[in-house]
C-alpha cells in the first residue's frame, strides 16, 4: 500500500494496453519518427489514466513561421504598451 511517506515517484509502472497496441506504438515511434504525446491526465477510481496521441514534429519552415508570428505579436504588444504609457 502506498501513501505519502513511502511513495516512489521513479518506480516502473505498467502500461495497460494490449500487446498489439504496445507493438504498434513502439513501431511507429522507432521507425516512423513519431512521438507519443500525453493529451490528458485524469483519475478514474484508484487509477491515474493518461490519454496519448501519436504526433509528428514540426518541419523547419513551420518552426520559422511560428517564431516569426510570435515575434510579430510581441512587437505589437510592446508598441501598444508604449503608446498607452506615453
Amino acid at each position: 500500500m502506498g501513501n505519502r511517506q513511502n511513495h516512489e515517484p521513479e518506480r516502473r509502472r505498467r502500461l495497460l494496453l494490449h500487446r498489439r497496441e504496445i507493438e504498434y506504438l513502439d513501431g511507429r515511434v522507432r521507425l516512423g519518427g513519431l512521438t507519443l504525446v500525453p493529451l490528458r491526465l485524469y483519475l478514474k477510481h484508484n487509477r491515474i489514466k493518461v490519454e496519448i496521441a501519436i504526433a509528428r514534429g514540426k518541419k523547419l519552415w513551420d518552426k520559422r513561421q511560428a517564431i516569426a508570428e510570435r515575434d510579430a505579436r510581441r512587437d505589437v504588444e510592446r508598441a501598444t504598451a508604449h503608446a498607452l504609457r506615453g
